[in-house]
């Protein structure tokens, strides 16, 4: 029988905008944040609430990231949170937020909640920051109320130069599934961090790049783009069809295929070479594609 996630029933009928938190507004972020305003848009156009969307990023807009990451010229210096929010609200009419911070937040007097969406969505360079994440949501992971504060999946995007993956697992423990005759509901899918040993990986600082031409020697110039959609498409269908048979994907641009990741949770990321490891860079950041065990990349391609 085929395996099969039903989506959180509060997200298909909220009484408010789904809440997401976009955090890092780089060559993969700035994509998704412009996908998720257009699934606003679809998704009120059917009757829903939509989505709210605040983008986390301390950096600035540089030269390297004209080209390759949705900024212009007369962007330049602003700070990317800000100058990708502003865009879309004033486009499509938003009022989206912008953090020039990293999340989670420092803890602080004048703010006695922890700051949480519905849905969270990294789009980092680095291993730690999905750690920390991972270590601040785990403390939430029996949150029941259903509310715009109540975190419920966490979906990640990671690539290297030609190659990279999105997961989308729950925050949540268990997600309540109706009885299906026809599929097996699979009630919980895992995170990222519960699929990758990042415990094992030394991460490298390649440092930023000074240009364009140095920034495609480190990611393609539609990698970003294309894996962006796929996340996208994957909780576009969550949204609109209430269910998904796959709770991520591979991309492979050399060879040009996408291989979807099922929910079953019994088939998970292979172990990692050691030579893998060892070569992992800070562009190859949580990429499974690129440094699994050379005989699992071999069926992909």
């Amino acid at each position: 029988m085929k395996k099969i996630h039903y989506t959180d029933r509060y997200l298909l009928n909220p009484y408010h905008p789904v809440t997401v938190f976009v955090i890092g507004a780089g060559g993969t972020g700035s994509q998704v944040a412009t996908g998720l305003a257009r699934m606003s848009v679809a998704l009120q156009a059917l009757g829903h609430p939509g989505l709210h969307v605040t983008v986390f990023d301390p950096d600035t807009v540089t030269e390297a990231n004209i080209g390759r990451q949705l900024f212009s010229g007369s962007e330049l210096g602003l700070n990317k949170a800000a100058a990708l929010v502003t865009r879309i609200n004033r486009f499509f009419g938003f009022s989206w937020e912008a953090k020039g911070q990293r999340y989670p937040l420092k803890a602080s007097a004048d703010r006695e909640e922890p700051a949480l969406a519905n849905i969270i969505v990294t789009c980092t360079d680095n291993i730690r920051s999905r750690m920390n994440l991972w270590r601040f949501l785990k403390k939430h992971r029996e949150h029941t109320s259903n509310n715009e504060r109540a975190p419920i999946y966490w979906m990640d995007f990671g690539n290297a130069r030609t190659t990279g993956q999105v997961l989308i697992g729950n925050i949540r423990g268990k997600i309540l599934q109706p009885v299906s005759n026809e599929y097996l509901p699979v009630p919980r899918m895992n995170v990222i961090t519960e699929e990758v040993r990042y415990s094992t990986i030394k991460e490298k600082d390649s440092g930023p790049s000074c240009s364009l031409a140095e920034a495609l020697q480190k990611q393609d110039l539609f990698i970003n783009s294309i894996l962006a959609q796929t996340g996208c498409d994957i909780l576009w269908r969550m949204l609109r069809e209430g269910r998904t048979f796959y709770r991520g994907a591979y991309l492979n641009l050399d060879t040009l295929r996408i291989n979807p990741i099922p929910v079953d949770n019994d088939r998970q990321f292979p172990d990692y070479s050691r030579r893998a490891v060892q070569s992992f860079s800070r562009t190859a950041l949580a990429t499974p594609l690129s440094v699994m065990t050379s005989s699992y990349r071999s069926s992909l391609s």
